[in-house]
């Protein structure tokens, strides 16, 4: 199993759920976080004072997945979140040892 962990841009959000539940990805969890990269923030005005903004919201999906669907998924994710534009996102792929369904006590692949 691999955890897939993208980091998008939060308009481009359902674009990117939709992708996978079209691959038949059942579930993921987003959460809010803030960063930079070569984007290094952007400079915004604020009742005509200009401030530097430095972390740059962003959104965090968490996918586990089936080795075997890495591919399809990562392919997915670049293609729903791709703007063309800097700061489009990043996507890592780690393994996953063991997961488990809390409400049932399934493990591994039945967990999923």
């Amino acid at each position: 199993m691999k955890l897939v962990m993208a980091i998008i841009k939060p308009f481009r959000l359902d674009a990117v759920r939709e992708a996978l539940t079209g691959l038949g990805i059942q579930g993921l969890t987003v959460s809010e976080v803030k960063g930079f990269g070569r984007q290094k923030g952007q400079t915004e005005i604020y009742r005509g004072a200009e401030y530097a903004v430095n972390f740059l919201p962003k959104l965090k999906l968490e996918i586990v997945i089936k080795a075997d669907e890495v591919e399809k998924v990562v392919e997915a994710l670049t293609t729903a979140a791709k703007t063309g534009q800097i700061g489009d996102g990043k996507i890592f792929v780690t393994p996953v040892d063991q997961v488990t369904r809390i409400r049932t006590g399934e493990t591994d692949a039945e967990a999923l």
